[in-house]
């Protein structure tokens, strides 16, 4: 997966905008997730931001929730033994 450097981007919560910095792979699957949704990303946004804790950041939020929305349709990874 090629990561590439964060994109900042502009969003509009609750009527006001704000910039938020993802790196290609979590633009990409964040408008996904809106899209699977049926929601726009701003709205996506939105509730994200409302769910937050006072202790994350807004990209945080949504790079957590993107891994946890894709976590919930594959399930826990199994890890690996330890090697030897």
């Amino acid at each position: 997966m090629t990561g590439g450097r964060p994109e900042k981007h502009s969003l509009t919560l609750q009527g006001h905008r704000t910039s938020v910095s993802l790196e290609p792979a979590f633009w990409r699957a964040f408008r996904e997730i809106a899209a699977t949704e049926g929601v726009p990303i701003n709205a996506l946004a939105a509730r994200i931001d409302a769910e937050r804790g006072t202790g994350t950041g807004l990209a945080s939020a949504i790079r957590l929730h993107v891994l946890a929305w894709y976590r919930d349709r594959t399930g826990p990874l199994t890890p690996r033994p330890p090697p030897g």
